[in-house]
């Protein structure tokens, strides 16, 4: 398969060739035809937009940015709204839905059909970054006392609509959900066989109301590739797809970077933030680690004396709070990620504390060691006890904190991810200089 160019796609438009462009397209996988729409000219996105079968012009759609999409939509009629709209995945529908302003969301509500705005308005009614808000309500049921030949004609006549049949669930006549199947199963059975007695009862399963990351735990941690979504009284409302799942692992991860920086994490896109909105998402963090940092400057300021008696002690502040923001910033990491994946659970709080406290001792004894060595070399004996047992006490103290803040955090109620690198950083200045400066006052003496 060749990609086609857009040089190729603009002369078709001028020649108005319509059937040739058409078949271009379709021979292209839906995310290659939605890059190529953003090298269009505005005018030709929408002839081109026009050109495309209908499903195939719904998945491409699925694949562009939410301003595209605004833009796109406002070159379109309501009718072809309606029907672009009605070939989309209820799922995909809910988040295009989610992303726009709210006049154009009320816009594309009021040019739906009257089934299709009843399952958007369902969907939009449960919290924002909910399960509910992922799923989508095609999938394909059969009942507990049919054969598998008649589950197999079933699926036949139902399959096309739904959003994957490699997973088929067992109901009652309530909707009730009772069981699963795999497609694989159901091929290699008997025509003759009772659904029952070959379904899968060990359900898995999400509330429509649990937070969307608790989707992307539940496909890692039991390796599959759809969950059910039901209500409390275990009625099938709807399943959640990996491909769902995989945008919705990178914006949280994308969050956790963002905030593990001090930034409050981005509405948008990068690329699409306005210098503005970039601006406050950034300022408040780093005015509230200046205040942070005042304390840094109040302890040098009150041990002046003490610097002023023995100025050695001032080349090595550089390098003892470095250390310390270094270490915290590696064990807040360390259990950031640990908490986000679920590979410690907040009951093992102590048996991971205590195992960063033997590492953060072992690290401090190496670095104090070394440092040790430097302040000697520098300052004399003194000093290099001074600066030696220092660096000991500020690694093994900001590894502790850097493990232990995360864990707070989480504790009240609070994301781990907050417990970012520029904060540790800013406590481990302020305690470095306090332990350094009060072991600098006992040992010299001054």
């Amino acid at each position: 398969m060749r990609n086609i160019s857009v040089s190729a796609v603009e002369s078709l438009i001028e020649k108005r060739d319509w059937p040739a462009l058409r078949r271009a397209l379709v021979t292209q996988p839906p995310a290659e035809v939605a890059d190529l729409l953003l090298h269009l000219e505005r005018s030709e996105k929408a002839l081109v937009f026009r050109a495309m079968p209908r499903q195939f012009s719904a998945s491409v759609f699925s694949y562009l940015e939410s301003k595209d999409k605004d833009e796109l939509l406002q070159d379109l009629t309501n009718e072809e709204t309606r029907q672009l709209l009605a070939d989309m995945k209820p799922d995909d529908r809910t988040e295009l839905l989610e992303e726009l302003p709210g006049q154009a969301t009320q816009r594309l509500l009021n040019v739906l059909g009257p089934a299709d705005l009843k399952e958007a308005r369902w969907l939009l009614g449960y919290p924002e970054e909910s399960v509910g808000r992922l799923m989508t309500p095609e999938y394909v049921a059969v009942r507990p006392e049919w054969t598998v030949g008649q589950a197999m004609q079933h699926i036949r006549a139902k399959g096309q609509d739904s959003e994957t049949i490699n997973v088929v669930y067992v109901t009652d006549s309530r909707w009730k959900l009772l069981g699963t199947l795999g497609l694989r199963q159901l091929i290699l059975a008997p025509p003759t066989e009772i659904v029952e007695h070959i379904m899968n009862t060990h359900l898995i399963s999400l509330s429509a109301f649990e937070d969307r990351e608790e989707v992307v735990r539940a496909m890692q941690r039991y390796d599959v590739s759809v969950l059910p979504v039901v209500d409390s009284d275990g009625v099938l409302l709807g399943i959640v797809t990996v491909d769902d799942v995989l945008d919705v692992a990178q914006e949280e991860t994308t969050e956790d970077f963002q905030k593990a920086a001090a930034v409050e994490p981005l509405d948008t896109d990068y690329s699409e933030a306005s210098t503005l909105s970039l601006f406050r998402k950034r300022i408040l963090w780093l005015m509230a680690l200046i205040l942070v940092s005042l304390l840094s400057s109040g302890i040098i300021a009150a041990y002046e004396d003490t610097l002023a008696s023995a100025i050695a002690l001032a080349f090595f502040i550089p390098l003892l709070i470095g250390s310390g923001g270094n270490t915290g910033s590696q064990s807040a990491t360390l259990m950031i990620r640990a908490l986000a994946t679920g590979d410690i659970e907040l009951s093992q709080w102590g048996p991971a504390l205590a195992k960063e406290m033997a590492v953060g001792l072992l690290l401090g004894l190496v670095m104090g060691a070394t440092s040790s060595l430097l302040g000697l070399f520098r300052g004399g004996f003194q000093i290099g006890m001074v600066v030696g047992l220092t660096m000991m006490l500020i690694v093994f103290l900001t590894d502790i904190i850097g493990a232990a803040l995360p864990y707070l955090l989480t504790r009240l109620g609070m994301d781990p991810a907050v417990a970012s690198s520029p904060l540790i950083a800013s406590i481990a200045d302020a305690m470095g200089l306090m332990i350094y400066f009060s072991v600098a006052s006992i040992i010299l003496d001054i």
